[in-house]
């Protein structure tokens, strides 16, 4: 049996630029991250690439920029392993955007790690 990933598409606005990368809660019904890099020689996408692969535990090349490369509002590819992977993943964006940006940290990690 083999199972076919699964793929997450995520509207992001990106705030770059910010003291740490993280995600912010909702702008405009986009998910706000915070990233912790300039807006120079794409290195605002690399942050929010990375910061993808690490919260939602997939190599980068699961991410994908499908479009938005220069601009704030930025749609994401992500390929996770199976729909269970898919189902936490949307559960986790679902928390990010029921919060607001003024309720602490939302990178995915626990506070103090």
């Amino acid at each position: 049996m083999t199972t076919v990933p699964q793929q997450l598409r995520l509207a992001i606005h990106a705030t770059p630029g910010a003291r740490r990368t993280e995600a912010a809660g909702a702008h405009g019904g986009l998910l706000r991250v915070r990233l912790a890099a300039p807006p120079v020689d794409g290195k605002a996408n690399v942050a929010l690439i990375e910061w993808a692969a690490d919260v939602f535990g997939v190599p980068r090349q699961c991410v994908q920029l499908l479009h938005g490369g220069t601009g704030r509002h930025k749609m994401l590819a992500i390929a996770l392993a199976d729909a269970a992977a898919l189902a936490q993943a949307q559960a986790l964006v679902a928390q990010w955007m029921g919060a607001g940006a003024d309720k602490g940290r939302h990178d995915g990690r626990a506070p103090g790690a």
